[in-house]
Order: C-alpha cells, then structure tokens, then sequence
C-alpha cells in the first residue's frame, strides 16, 4: 500500500506530498519508515492512498 503525505514538511518526520510505502495498518494507523529512517505509526487523514491495499499490507487490530 501506498500513501501520499499531506501536512506540513519535517526532515524528523514526514515530507509534504511524499510517497510512503505502509508497512501495516494498526488499529486503523499507518506504520511508515519516515525521514528519520525510523517507523512510526501516523494518523490516515494526513495521507492519500495512492495504492490501495492488495493484501499485502498486514493489518492488526
């Protein structure tokens, strides 16, 4: 699954209109390796889905 980021730019965090790929879903938020090259778990109304998930994506509870 991908997502677009929109919301304000942080070179600790997230890049505005950037591409991510979501690592899981968990409780309904996306785990993304940010600028940090770290993962975190980040709200989905700050993204677009790009590609939706196939399936691939594990998604927990």
């Amino acid at each position: 699954m991908q997502v677009k980021y929109h919301g304000e730019s942080s070179p600790l965090g997230l890049l505005n209109n950037k591409i991510y790929d979501v690592l899981s879903i968990e409780k309904g938020w996306y785990r993304i390796i940010d600028e940090t090259e770290e993962d975190y778990l980040y709200p989905p109304e700050c993204f677009d889905v790009i590609k939706p998930n196939d399936g691939s994506t594990p998604v927990y509870d």
